[in-house]
């Protein structure tokens, strides 16, 4: 194996430009050295990408290639520039511009705004979402805080994707956007906001790239300058560009092709803002002549790390997928990684401290241990274990729990309500701690259904039903527990959690992980509806989830956990499976497409292992091998058609209603949409029957059996009243 060393290894001030290519490997040294035409580096994580590209800047000028002022260096984030600009200097290349595309066009922009446009440019709109608000507002839309967020995010994507608001509804459909509110409503407040705007002379990130755009096409003697004073452009994370970044770049280059890009397909989580590897894949078919390196010696992760990397990406599908790399560690040997199932998700919570504690005490630092999880509601649980055992934490890429604004509204309800005691309205016969909490948030937006598609909105109610699960599971700690109770327990765990922020643990999201590493990672909450996540429905975006997680794996560079609990609440069924992009990685499990599995494939212990061992669930109808849990529910893939009763159907729906207002509890809490509608399909004429199908469980068919089988017969249930009154 080939070393290479991640400081620089060369001397400023040394006189040999090639002292800047010392301790390179030979695939480094190639993108070092080749300075001419074209060139696409494919560079998997951990493999020194930016040592790579840093280092072919320097071995330019300091062999004379490359003047400093005429090379311009972009990437995506200002920390990923301030670090290329500081190993420039340490290599005696200071004077390289290394900045994000929007720095490097804002500073075009104001430059030549006087010339081009006349006047002063417009002042700089640093947060949108008060435009958006008010744009709204004068749309007499009313938005509401997590509405606000992913309208705004609408906004952005549509400008990035080059889309005008009267185009907007079309764009979306086809690229099958999950908008927060009607497409024709965010298609007015983005021309509002656009129109707010002008008004005040305010432009906001994105119309720096358009507006810069716009004066390079409109101005060919301006192009000419910027084109003459940058003639080598080097762009990190490609796989990330937006079609709007693309278009600068092109207008930068002119008809030239100097330019190195660096990138890895397999890496590629942010489509959702408008980023696309397709011009990362795409880069030899408009440059047939380019220079192709792979750097796949990765120096981050131990092998068994690589290998389990490896392993996700092997099964992997799509255009991406075809351009994998395959990492080969240059690193010592080290622990395998540990794949841990817990009853629930306390549990899991608590195991996960445990061992962080294990960990430091073994002398890895707390700094360098992370807990990384699909979404930011995730984080409460793992908070709490952590400041339960005494561990010091810091949240990455969110507000802490009790911080959330949706929280401290629905903690403010509470309180309200536990003074009023039995004069709310809202508490007229709800009894159980449980259901009083679930009415008091009604009041302030909470479902008992979960929003459809991404975004805040759905981080916003996930936060709202960790909170109902908080007060469901202390109502089980303490019976006879009140409204005063729980607002007391809540602000007790809020003050815990005040602490001044210290360096400890990092509590982060997947996506907020990205470029970042560790000596110790947990992978927390690998469940088949978390990864991936439920909301990911096409084949692309199922590909993406994996590609997520395959980043949280490689964010490793010793010890590696991954877990997953097998139901929400101590005492719960554990009727989840582990995540499917572990099938035939983890131990006891089977690879897709082989003979056993199923959705998710036979867990490694515990009941998962019986269910396992039924072998591959198929279609009824087409025969394919089934994997959602909505189809496994179903028993048939969501294309194929039903031979659904309809009827039977609406008849369940409407039973299922009155148990949930009887009972206090959300209609999903007695059977899902899902399982109504394959009692619907099958129509099960007594209790075995019923019993087969998923979703139906020991308890739901003592609870609700013979109700369910009386209405699928025609008649009705026990106790009803056959004419409604």
């Amino acid at each position: 194996m080939t070393s290479a060393t991640h400081s620089s290894s060369f001397t400023a001030g040394a006189d040999s430009a090639d002292a800047v290519l010392l301790g390179l490997d030979p695939e480094q040294r190639e993108v070092a050295t080749t300075l001419r035409g074209p060139v696409c580096v494919l560079a998997g994580a951990g493999t020194g990408k930016t040592r790579a590209i840093t280092h072919r800047i320097a071995y330019g000028v300091r062999s004379g290639q490359l003047m400093p002022a005429s090379v311009l260096a972009v990437t995506f984030t200002n920390r990923a520039a301030g670090e290329m600009r500081g190993r420039l200097r340490e290599l005696g290349a200071g004077g390289v511009q290394a900045r994000t595309f929007h720095s490097a066009a804002l500073r075009q922009l104001q430059f030549f705004w006087p010339r081009a446009v006349g006047g002063d440019v417009p002042r700089l709109l640093e947060r949108k979402i008060q435009f958006v608000a008010e744009a709204g507002a004068r749309c007499r839309v009313r938005l509401d805080r997590g509405e606000l967020r992913d309208v705004t995010g609408e906004i952005e994507w549509a400008k990035v994707t080059q889309t005008v608001p009267a185009d907007y509804p079309a764009a979306a459909v086809k690229s099958g956007r999950e908008a927060p509110r009607d497409l024709a409503e965010i298609a007015q407040i983005y021309g509002m906001y656009e129109q707010l705007k002008r008004d005040r002379g305010m432009i906001d990130f994105e119309d720096v790239l358009l507006l810069t755009v716009g004066i390079l096409q409109d101005r060919h003697d301006i192009a000419e300058q910027i084109r003459t004073q940058y003639q080598h452009f080097v762009v990190d994370e490609y796989q990330d560009v937006s079609p709007l970044q693309q278009r600068l770049l092109d207008l930068w280059l002119g008809e030239r092709d100097s330019l190195c890009v660096v990138g890895d397909a397999s890496q590629t989580i942010y489509s959702f803002t408008g980023a696309t590897p397709d011009h990362l894949l795409n880069f030899r078919t408009k440059y047939p002549q380019a220079t192709v390196v792979k750097l796949v010696r990765d120096y981050r992760s131990t092998p068994q790390v690589v290998h389990l990397a490896n392993g996700l990406l092997n099964q992997a599908r799509g255009r991406a997928a075809e351009h994998r790399l395959e990492l080969v560690s240059q690193r010592e040997t080290g622990p395998d990684p540990v794949y841990a199932e817990y009853p629930d998700e306390p549990a899991e919570a608590e195991g996960v401290a445990r061992r962080i504690r294990d960990l430091i005490a073994a002398g890895v630092p707390a700094g360098e241990i992370a807990v990384l999880y699909r979404i930011n509601a995730q984080s409460e649980v793992y908070e709490q274990a952590l400041a339960d055992a005494s561990v010091p934490y810091q949240l990455r890429g969110a507000e802490r729990f009790f911080e959330r604004g949706e929280v401290q509204k629905a903690i403010l309800a509470l309180r309200g309500a536990a003074r009023s005691g039995g004069n709310d309205p809202l508490l007229d016969d709800v009894v159980e701690l449980g259901s009083q909490v679930r009415a008091v948030l009604s009041s302030t937006g909470w479902t008992g259904e979960p929003p459809a598609g991404s975004g805040a909105v759905r981080d916003q109610w996930e936060s709202l039903a960790a909170l109902v699960r908080l007060a469901e599971d202390f109502a089980r700690a303490r019976p006879g527990a009140n409204l005063s109770d729980l607002t007391a327990e809540l602000d007790e765990r809020k003050a815990a959690q005040h602490a001044p922020t210290v360096q400890g643990v990092t509590l982060a999201s997947l996506h907020a992980a990205k470029g970042l590493e560790w000596d110790a990672v947990f992978l927390a909450g690998l469940t088949d509806g978390m990864m991936p996540i439920t909301y990911a429905k096409t084949d692309e975006q199922i590909e993406e989830e994996r590609r997520l997680l395959y980043v949280g794996v490689t964010r490793a560079r010793h010890h590696l956990t991954l877990s997953w609990a097998l139901s929400r609440a101590p005492g719960g069924r554990g009727s989840r499976r582990p995540s499917r992009f572990l099938n035939g990685l983890r131990p006891g499990s089977v690879a897709p497409g082989t003979t056993a599995g199923g959705a998710g494939g036979p867990a490694g212990t515990g009941p998962a292992r019986k269910r396992g061992r039924r072998g591959p669930v198929l279609c009824r109808v087409c025969g394919k091998t089934l994997t959602e849990a909505g189809e496994l529910k179903l028993m048939r893939c969501e294309d194929c058609p039903s031979d659904m009763d309809e009827g039977l159907y609406e008849r369940l729906r409407g039973w299922r209603a009155v148990q949930a207002k009887e009972q206090g509890m959300p209609g999903y809490c007695v059977f899902t949409d899902k399982t109504l509608m394959a009692i619907a399909e099958a129509t099960p004429a007594e209790p075995g029957e019923l019993a087969m199908i998923s979703g139906v469980g020991a308890r739901k068919l003592e609870r609700y059996g013979a109700d369910v089988l009386a209405i699928c017969a025609g008649g009705e249930p026990e106790g009803a009243d056959p004419d409604g009154a």
